[in-house]
């Protein structure tokens, strides 16, 4: 999953990326809300994390103008006001969920966890297809009730073709979501990944959970259970 920190509290900022990375997810920052704007208007993002009192562009502007441009993905918003007023202000311009600081990690991880996912159509923590399971909160990947050990990139690829079963994923749109988009990205890579996937999850080629569609990219293509 990528995300996109917007904060310009340099501490914080720096605690909530190391802490976002660490549990694998790919994070982009900025402390500044024009840069924000640009940023979430230009690239691909799964989720964006704003706080309300930006300079240049107030929070609440950033996400209006965000959602003008029918930039959809979830926004949760960071503020350290305690005045409803301005939560129901974030809420109205198109956030969809808040924090008060301070906040505990473990908090911001779960309401991340729930924003991903209902955006994704999935109301629960456990995604199930079949045999197959991925636990988004423990990130743990199982087949018939195996633990199966996977590395970190090729646990964020299974996730986010599951999170969007059914669904052509393309290489671009893949790669996207898997790097920061200053990484030297090459879909040869990715290719490993998705073959050391297929091994690991399919090794008797009796599932078949991803499929290639040739000049497209990949689906994962198992039922939901």
């Amino acid at each position: 999953m990528k995300l996109l920190v917007v904060e310009d509290d340099a501490d914080l900022r720096r605690q909530l990326v190391s802490g976002l990375e660490s549990r694998g997810y790919t994070v982009e920052e900025t402390a500044d809300g024009q840069e924000a704007l640009y940023l979430g208007s230009e690239f691909s993002y799964d989720l964006a994390i704003v706080d309300l009192g930006l300079p240049s562009l107030s929070g609440v502007e950033l996400i209006r103008r965000w959602r003008a441009e029918e930039r959809n993905f979830p926004i949760l918003i960071l503020t350290a006001r305690s005045d409803w007023q301005d939560k129901v202000e974030g809420l109205e311009a198109g956030a969809d969920d808040f924090l008060v600081k301070p906040f505990h990690m473990e908090e911001l991880l779960a309401r991340l966890n729930a924003l991903l996912r209902r955006a994704a159509g999935h109301a629960k923590p456990l995604l199930e297809f079949g045999p197959l399971s991925l636990d988004t909160i423990g990130r743990v990947v199982a087949c018939f009730d195996k633990p199966i050990k996977l590395t970190s990139y090729e646990y964020r690829t299974l996730e986010y073709l599951m999170l969007n079963a059914g669904k052509t994923v393309s290489k671009a749109e893949l790669t996207e979501h898997l790097y920061h988009q200053d990484f030297d990205r090459d879909s040869n890579v990715l290719e490993v990944f998705i073959r050391r996937l297929r091994q690991k999850l399919d090794p008797d080629q009796t599932l078949n959970p991803i499929t290639t569609v040739r000049g497209l990219g990949y689906r994962f293509d198992m039922q939901s259970s």
